[in-house]
């Protein structure tokens, strides 16, 4: 759970922009640190929210009273009058291509019509959830995009709209985000979230759009964590492997070539002196080999039939 808190709070901060070092990131998420500057004070505060909701899930309910609530308290470190209040100007939400030309993604609702569309749509989430006609993953997912095109705040949105997935998710009784970071998963697929979200977003002010692409990438990302829970379950519980062996079965379920780094997030009780040591004796013994160089050195494992 530790583990997880931390990847999660440095991803869902590292998808806009905000980071800190891994040892500073460590040191924050377990408050053995006090933050330096404006990124760490928004870590800091990203993990004040994290806990409230591992912590007091069951007695949260959504509204925009508790939104707010922890909208502010994401800012409880830094200095700002945004914590904890909707926008007071209307916002774009651009894209920058590689030429560093901007260009306009979606417009959200303007600031006079944000309160009253985030009341009408936690009102919307409780009722559809009250009815239980529809899989309440698919409700979960339809509010996460409305939230994120009513962008209800000046500056925050994408951080609020992770947290707020962990929180309705929790509720629900889909608790794997506490044991395997979802946020981290989102990271991973960046490209993939923008790329649906906007698909998703296409005609929404119409009420024409479709929330396919984007529940269906929301979806994606549960089944992940969940499988990639059961595999550490499966291999620590079940097969009690060594830490060495652990290593080398992760190459026999995974055909791509896997990074060092991409190890250790897969199986964080291991220690990276012991990684490096279940790898260095895995090349040793022509097992698997490697790509790459400095950081882009990853490993893959050798296809007997071909050679």
């Amino acid at each position: 759970m530790e583990v997880a808190k931390i990847q999660s709070t440095g991803a869902s901060n590292r998808i806009e922009g905000i980071f800190t070092s891994d040892s500073r990131l460590e040191e924050l998420v377990s408050k053995k640190a006090e933050p330096i500057n404006r990124d760490e004070e928004e870590i800091a505060g990203y993990r004040e929210v994290l806990n409230t909701i591992h912590e007091n899930y069951d007695y949260i309910t959504l509204k925009p009273s508790v939104i707010l609530q922890l909208h502010r308290d994401l800012y409880s470190f830094h200095p700002s009058n945004n914590g904890g209040r909707y926008k007071n100007q209307d916002n774009i939400i651009e894209e920058v291509d590689e030429k560093g030309i901007r260009r306009i993604r979606f417009k959200p609702l303007s600031a006079f019509e944000t309160p009253e569309a985030v009341e009408k749509l936690c009102s919307a989430y409780n009722e559809a959830i009250n009815d239980g006609r529809i899989d309440p993953l698919i409700i979960i997912s339809k509010f996460i995009l409305d939230f994120l095109s009513i962008h209800p705040f000046n500056d925050g949105n994408g951080r609020m709209s992770r947290l707020i997935t962990l929180l309705l998710l929790y509720q629900q009784g889909y608790i794997v985000g506490k044991y395997v970071s979802v946020e981290m998963l989102i990271e991973s697929t960046k490209e993939s979230y923008y790329e649906t979200l906007q698909e998703s977003s296409i005609g929404w002010h119409e009420n024409e759009n479709s929330y396919l692409p984007f529940v269906k990438y929301y979806l994606s990302i549960l089944l992940k964590a969940y499988r990639g829970f059961s595999d550490r379950v499966e291999t620590v519980a079940v097969d009690k492997m060594g830490k060495s062996e652990r290593v080398k079965d992760i190459f026999d379920k995974k055909v791509h070539k896997l990074s060092k780094r991409e190890i250790a997030d897969i199986y964080p009780d291991i220690s990276v002196t012991t990684i490096e040591k279940a790898l260095s004796d895995l090349l040793k013994e022509g097992y698997i080999k490697k790509v790459g160089s400095g950081r882009g050195t990853a490993y893959i494992k050798i296809n007997r039939e071909n050679q």
